[in-house]
């Protein structure tokens, strides 16, 4: 099954793996499962250590680059699609990032892992 990891669930993965659900232990851990990221969570991790957010131990492009050896994700390729159907989802808030990354999950067709309530409360996304 292919997973899109949202940033908050990548970043724990690699930070705090205390904080995630046995449920997605199990994905992350299962060799059968097929782990995307978006450049948009990148782009929101370094943000986050820009605000000092997240404490990271190596200047953030190199923290990032290590955590692609740690946890081999493959990359959710942003499109023209994808910025179209960001539009048109149905968030209360207007958050691009969340609005990218549920149009991301849609446009490919894959299972959002996410603790983030506004998007669970997606009808039209697969959410684990």
């Amino acid at each position: 099954m292919s997973f899109l990891l949202d940033t908050h669930i990548w970043l724990w993965s690699l930070l705090n793996p205390q904080k995630l659900d046995l449920r997605v232990v199990e994905v992350l851990e299962n060799k059968d499962s097929e782990l995307f990221i978006s450049p948009i969570s990148i782009w929101e991790t370094l943000i986050l250590a820009e605000k000092g957010r997240i404490k990271l131990h190596l200047k953030p492009v190199e923290w990032i680059k290590k955590a692609f050896e740690r946890c081999p994700v493959k990359e959710a390729k942003l499109t023209n699609a994808i910025a179209i159907r960001s539009r048109s989802i149905n968030l209360v808030h207007q958050d691009p990032a969340d609005r990218f990354i549920a149009a991301t999950a849609i446009e490919y067709d894959l299972t959002l892992v996410t603790v983030d309530d506004m998007l669970m409360k997606l009808n039209n996304i697969k959410i684990l």
